[in-house]
């Protein structure tokens, strides 16, 4: 049985009374260890320097109609208990110093004393956990319950919303609209998407430290970004804008100028300042899109701006500061460009807190009937002109779109470019057969030059020695070849060469697989890898 421990503040006026009046007046803290079905273990009292005689009065009173509770006092040195900043901390100070021991305690904060702006604080320090307590309200009784000088009644306030069923109910249901928003409101089937973006919408709504999106180029990072952001905003936790760069466009002192702004001078041609884009995205999210493209001078003033909010723009002597939310995203495996001197340790280790990879569209076959519908829908609003399948062209697309045939190697940006074209030729804004079998036609010839450029690159990897293959095995070999030109690494390659296997066996390694299956025609990643 825990032992119940309450909190409060003496009241200065509600606690006070002479000697042979106050026990016809209500006071909220004699009150407190009177309640009925409530017994206050201990009673930490919190008072000033000028409530002595208040607080022995309440002292002596409190022993005469509760014996066994005991009361501690604690001196609260705070000048205006009006101002919020020096009564938060005034609290805040007493919440860290006094040892809570929630395994044998129950704690109740007594919010009726004191300033309204005690109460506030009492709350805000309450529903953070800085107190891991529960608040309590007493209230005076009605005249018809007695006299005035009666006991009261009590409320207690749990502040884990959760207990709450309508409240929980209409948690779960925002939270919900949240993760549908940064979805598009496409209602996407794929579980482990689904369980990301729910994880997603927490720290976007949680954290404000960097986001790490990782992915293959057309997987959606750029888009899933402005969502986060988005929902921030409806959030009203920024409101400044949303700025977007591909790194991969930045090359010399026009990155650092981009990026950090110049003044007027700073070189050649700097015929006027700039702020640059991490003073734009002051307030708001800054994306960074393709950062491992960044060059290890831009990746330090970058780690210093996240970390400090301040950097040193090109030219000035004096820094600049910005207090922006970072979103990064990338297409490479930056664990790789860190050992490979490419990408620095320390910025990767900042950005890492939160790292989501995004699949690729192939790995989210049973998504592609939703997202056909999104892209209807995008296409309408964009042209003006509203398109739609027949049955029978819809079946024809979506079985080809869902089958193993279907590589979409540049996967979302396929996809939407695929339906622009059948809804732009549809006769009279409807696709069907024809239109459809002609889009599928189109894509299996770009799919199978990118296939053969595979097959021409193993004729280069592997000159003379080729002729020495089964032509079965230049087959698997190709395919091998394309799988790891548009992986970001060994281990993504070989997850998805492996993808039945790997399920059946308790334990693997997909990388050291494919390694040594390369290794057996003189082969390894690093050679054959596509440069990003």
């Amino acid at each position: 049985m825990r032992r119940t421990v309450a909190i409060g503040i003496l009241g200065s006026t509600l606690d006070s009374g002479s000697k042979s009046t106050r026990w016809g007046k209500w006071r909220p803290t004699v009150s407190l260890c009177q309640q009925p079905g409530l017994f206050i273990d201990r009673l930490e009292l919190l008072t000033d320097r000028h409530s002595d005689g208040t607080y022995a009065q309440v002292c002596a009173d409190i022993a005469e109609v509760s014996p066994a509770t005991e009361v501690r006092r604690h001196l609260l040195t705070i000048k205006n208990p009006w101002d919020f900043s020096e009564v938060y901390e005034g609290l805040r100070a007493f919440a860290e110093s006094y040892e809570f021991d929630h395994e044998r305690e129950r704690y109740l904060v007594n919010i009726t004393t004191g300033t309204h702006v005690h109460q506030i604080c009492w709350f805000l320090l309450t529903e953070a956990r800085f107190v891991p307590a529960e608040l309590l309200q007493l209230s005076p009784a009605k005249k018809r319950d007695g006299e005035e000088g009666s006991i009261g009644t009590h409320s207690i306030i749990d502040l884990d919303l959760s207990r709450y069923d309508a409240i929980a109910t209409r948690f779960a249901a925002e939270r919900n609209e949240a993760a549908s928003f940064l979805k598009s409101g496409i209602a996407t089937r794929n579980r482990a998407f689904n369980a990301m973006i729910d994880e997603i919408e927490q720290v976007a709504i949680r954290s404000r430290a960097p986001v790490l999106l990782m992915g293959q180029t057309g997987a959606g990072k750029s888009h899933l970004a402005k969502r986060i952001y988005e929902l921030k905003k409806a959030q009203r936790q920024v409101s400044g804008a949303f700025v977007e760069v591909n790194c991969a466009t930045l090359r010399g002192d026009q990155a650092m100028s981009t990026l950090f702004g110049h003044v007027k001078g700073a070189y050649t041609g700097a015929l006027a300042g700039r702020a640059g884009l991490m003073r734009s995205a002051d307030k708001g999210i800054l994306f960074l899109d393709e950062i491992g493209e960044l060059g290890l001078d831009e990746q330090a003033m970058c780690l210093r701006a996240i970390e400090e909010k301040s950097f040193l723009p090109v030219g000035a002597d004096k820094d600049a500061t910005s207090d922006f939310q970072l979103i990064a995203g990338t297409n490479r495996d930056l664990q790789i460009d860190v050992k490979q001197g490419r990408f620095r340790e320390d910025l990767l280790a900042r950005l890492n807190l939160w790292t989501f990879e995004l699949p690729a569209l192939r790995d989210r076959r049973e998504d592609i009937e939703p997202n056909l519908e999104y892209e209807l829908a995008r296409f309408t609003q964009r042209e003006g002109r509203k398109a739609t399948f027949n049955r029978e062209a819809r079946a024809i697309y979506l079985a080809f779109a869902q089958s193993p045939e279907a590589t979409w190697s540049a996967n979302f940006r396929d996809l939407s470019a695929s339906v622009t074209r059948m809804a732009t030729l549809a006769p009279n804004s409807r696709i069907d057969e024809q239109t459809a079998r002609a889009e599928i036609a189109r894509l299996r010839r770009q799919w199978s030059t990118l296939h053969s450029s595979a097959a021409e690159h193993l004729q280069e990897l592997l000159g003379e020695r080729l002729s020495a293959i089964d032509a079965f095995d230049q087959g698997q070999i190709a395919n091998v070849i394309d799988v790891c030109r548009r992986s970001r690494s060994l281990s993504e390659a070989g997850r998805e060469l492996f993808n039945v296997s790997r399920t059946q066996k308790s334990s693997g390694n997909d990388a050291d697989r494919l390694r040594k299956y390369l290794a057996r025609f003189g082969l390894s990643f690093d050679l054959i890898a596509a440069p990003r």
